[in-house]
């Protein structure tokens, strides 16, 4: 069973640093996609950052392009989410999601863009929330 566990969210001033962890258990293989989705109040959930575990690549959304940096430490199976110079506007429930369909390292802007509906696993949402 593949389990994701969130961690690393809290309040944080605007212009700061945050960094979330995301630890996957279960995966049958190396080869899976992990990464980052949020939902602010009233808003839908949107991708934020994705990671390819199997070479790396990453995918990232024009709203957070700059200012986050996904990485992965596939000895621990846990990727991070470093969020530097924070807006109010990053103040959202954030949520690590993974998913290990076939060559997915080449799709990651298609997995990991909207609402995350292509992203099979899920863990708890942690929240950020960024004072002005």
């Amino acid at each position: 069973e593949v389990q994701l566990q969130a961690s690393g969210g809290g309040l944080v001033q605007a212009g700061g640093s945050l960094r979330l962890s995301c630890a996957a258990s279960g995966f049958p293989s190396d080869d899976y996609a992990i990464g980052w989705f949020r939902q602010a109040p009233g808003k839908d959930r949107e991708g934020v950052s994705c990671i390819s575990t199997r070479d790396g690549r990453t995918y990232y959304a024009d709203s957070v392009e700059g200012r986050v940096t996904i990485s992965s430490d596939n000895a621990r199976d846990t990727a991070y989410l470093q969020l530097d110079n924070v807006k109010p506007e990053d103040t959202a429930v954030y949520y690590c999601a993974a998913e290990s369909a076939p060559n997915i390292h080449v799709g990651l802007p298609y997995y990991c863009s909207g609402s995350g509906r292509y992203m099979d696993y899920w863990g708890q949402g942690t929240q950020v929330t960024v004072s002005s």
